[in-house]
């Protein structure tokens, strides 16, 4: 019977059987919070490795922290082989002390796994699970990750790991939030291990159930590919030449879905200990870091958290900031995030390795924060004087407490300190720009028409358009809500799933002025070309086609008919319902359509058929924003970065004057950050920030 109760052997005619007792109702599970425990204020700190340090510099540390306002410190990340120096044996003092430091010091703590390196006494005990390149060459102890994130063994040590620091630390009250392992994929985002192979056979076997799937979804007819069994499938090891694309794309997302699986597996551990603790680990989203697709990842923290370094020698490193930013706040889905990392000055792994400019460091923590960032954290609290980030800067450098640095960290724990207010609210934008690691990863295999074209590029250059401009955007997955968004940029989006080429056009029909650039649409999920004339997916919706490239050579350039140039891409494009725009004067299509545009709906779709220069893609973006009336959170001078942040009847201007001059920017409310009124005017110096609740 139901309830698993177990009915009476004989019962009276007459009478009918008793209605089994009610099972007790099962109360629901505790719910998860997504965010760190205790942490109301904008979170400030960053990593901290007090095991590098004798016990009169944790003491200062702790005095330095209280002095600059931190109240949330990542610990133990690099810990494994401090903890247990030998397998079995663990050494839990200095952890349980500074645990208590920093609870009395009001500090909370985001404490890791401590997984995120092997100790020496592992790989030299189990060899097997150190990672390997395409090549064979196996990736040894002496820097970290030396791991294959497949590894049956070393994952049952690393949740043992979990699961030990989960239990002797789930009642304490600093802990505030788990730090998962950290920067998962970041130096062995492929492994090609034994264990990675057979992992690999598994993912396939989940995904096509037979392998004559697998042969169809591969085009493995082409080069006598075809298998017949799934044990004889290999991941895309160096082969004589170009290996199958679909079975590179495949191991690109059997890769990525490996390490979340990783991650799983930590976070599950320790989850049942302490249900109430969320848990995250620091992602990497930026146009540098390719393998890992955030947006599935995302689904598994329970709050978004990311780290993010400048470069030195980028000139425009703020407009990489600011995509990066607004990348991670699409990733998390418009929610408040965590800047896990990034740098008060030089970094240790760039070719020159320069420290910020006045006013950088904090204008940089003040542009994550515009762009949706709650928590802002530094890669460390107290700089190394060993080991391979010796030179990389921190909240506390090595001249200690009378330096520079140290007094921008105080002034910048002072300015974070009056923006609680801002907590919790969002970052409203009108545009979006689609962004999709699957068509990132196809678009770049080989064998493809010109090397120059790269995912990274149009992206960066619409986006930069639209930074100047002060026009806010949001970053999103092709599979995004676009209701609210007037304007949809969709650059080089090579794969596209069906699904997601008529989102873009709804997005069009019910009025966006929808955007597409070249060598989009060109491939389905399973990098199989779309037939029938390019651009595949959006021919209907562009009025337009192509039947074939002419990527222009290396310093090849063209002139178009408003004398702006182009270069790498152009096609032979024929339009049906498209009006054209601007054409070729020059090269090989010249009177050919170059920029075209296709009344759909209440809306529009644009189509760019080469790599316009810089005037070229300005004039775009001017023609595109006035058709859909989106105007600039603010009209300031160029190189002065104007962000919006609204919640309930909050609304808070973020002002970042990149120049060198002071600027005036029209406002009026409370600066909070000096707590003065501003009437009309803001003045701004040059370098500096500011950041006013409006009224």
């Amino acid at each position: 019977m139901a309830d698993d109760v177990t009915a009476p052997e004989t019962q009276p005619e007459s009478q009918p059987a008793p209605e089994p007792e009610p099972k007790p109702a099962t109360p629901p599970a505790p719910t998860t919070p997504d965010w760190p425990i205790g942490l109301r204020a904008l979170g400030f700190g960053g990593d901290y490795n007090p095991e590098q340090w004798p016990m009169e510099v944790r003491l200062e540390d702790i005095e330095l922290m209280r002095e600059a306002g931190v109240n949330i410190v990542s610990l133990a990340i690099f810990s494994w082989a401090t903890i247990e120096p030998r397998e079995g044996r663990y050494d839990w003092t200095w952890l349980d002390n500074i645990m208590d430091r920093l609870q009395a010091a009001g500090v909370k703590v985001a404490l890791a796994t401590a997984t995120a390196s092997p100790p020496p006494w592992l790989t030299a005990n189990h060899p097997e699970i150190l990672p390997r390149t395409a090549e064979g060459v196996v990736l040894h102890q002496g820097g970290r990750q030396s791991y294959a994130p497949s590894s049956p063994v070393y994952r049952d040590y690393a949740v043992k790991m979990a699961t030990a620091i989960a239990e002797r630390y789930a009642e304490h009250p600093a802990l505030a939030l788990w730090h998962i392992d950290n920067e998962i994929g970041c130096h062995v985002p492929h492994d090609f291990s034994e264990s990675a192979e057979r992992a690999f056979r598994t993912w396939l076997r989940r995904r096509y159930r037979t392998i004559d799937r697998l042969n169809e979804a591969w085009g493995t007819a082409f080069w006598s590919q075809r298998y017949s069994a799934f044990k004889d499938v290999l991941p895309p090891l160096a082969a004589p030449t170009y290996a199958n694309p679909t079975q590179q794309l495949d191991f690109a997302r059997f890769s990525s879905d490996t390490l979340l699986e990783y991650y799983k597996k930590l976070r599950d551990a320790v989850r049942p200990i302490t249900p109430l603790v969320p848990s995250t680990t620091n992602f990497m989203v930026n146009l540098s870091t390719k393998w890992m697709d955030y947006y599935r990842w995302a689904r598994e923290v329970d709050v978004v958290a990311t780290d993010h370094y400048t470069i030195a020698d980028d000139p425009e490193r703020e407009i990489d900031l600011a995509l990066a930013a607004d990348m991670t706040r699409g990733v998390a889905a418009g929610k408040p995030w965590i800047l896990m990392e990034h740098s008060t000055g030089a970094v240790n792994w760039q070719p020159r390795n320069r420290a910020k400019g006045p006013g950088e460091m904090i204008r940089n923590s003040l542009a994550h924060v515009a762009r949706g960032a709650d928590s802002v954290m530094f890669f460390q609290f107290r700089q190394s004087k060993a080991g391979a980030e010796k030179f990389h800067s921190a909240l506390v450098p090595h001249a200690g407490r009378e330096s520079t640095g140290w007094r921008e960290s105080v002034r910048l724990g002072e300015a974070l300190g009056t923006l609680g207010d801002v907590v919790g609210t969002r970052v409203p934008a009108r545009v979006a720009l689609l962004f999709d690691y699957h068509a990132w990863w196809a678009i770049e295999l080989d064998s493809h028409p010109s090397v120059d074209v790269t995912y990274g590029d149009r992206i960066r250059a619409l986006y930069r358009e639209f930074w100047y401009r002060n026009v806010t955007v949001d970053v999103v997955h092709p599979g995004a809500d676009l209701d609210g968004h007037d304007v949809v940029l969709v650059p080089s989006l090579y794969l596209v799933t069906d699904e997601h080429a008529a989102a873009i056009a709804a997005a069009a029909e019910r009025g966006a002025s929808v955007v597409i650039t070249y060598f989009s649409g060109i491939v389905d999920e399973r990098d199989h070309v779309r037939l029938g004339g390019y651009p595949g997916a959006f021919r209907e919706l562009l009025g337009a086609s192509s039947d074939e490239f002419f990527p222009l050579l290396e310093g090849e350039r063209l002139t178009l008919d408003d004398g702006t140039t182009a270069d790498v891409w152009a096609e032979r494009v024929e339009v049906t319902t498209a009006e054209v725009l601007r054409r070729f004067t020059d090269g090989p299509l010249p009177g050919g359509p170059a920029v075209t545009r296709n009344v759909v709906g209440e809306g529009a779709a644009w189509y760019v058929a080469t790599r316009q220069d810089e005037a070229g893609t300005a004039a775009l973006v001017e023609q595109v924003l006035a058709e859909a009336g989106v105007e600039p959170v603010a009209a300031v001078p160029r190189g002065v970065e104007v962000v919006r942040r609204t919640g309930g009847n909050s609304s808070f201007l973020f002002v970042l004057n990149h120049t060198d001059s002071v600027v005036t920017v029209p406002a009026s409310g409370t600066e909070l950050t000096t707590d003065t009124k501003v009437d009309g005017e803001l003045h701004v110096p040059a370098h500096g920030s500011a950041v006013v609740a409006e009224r």
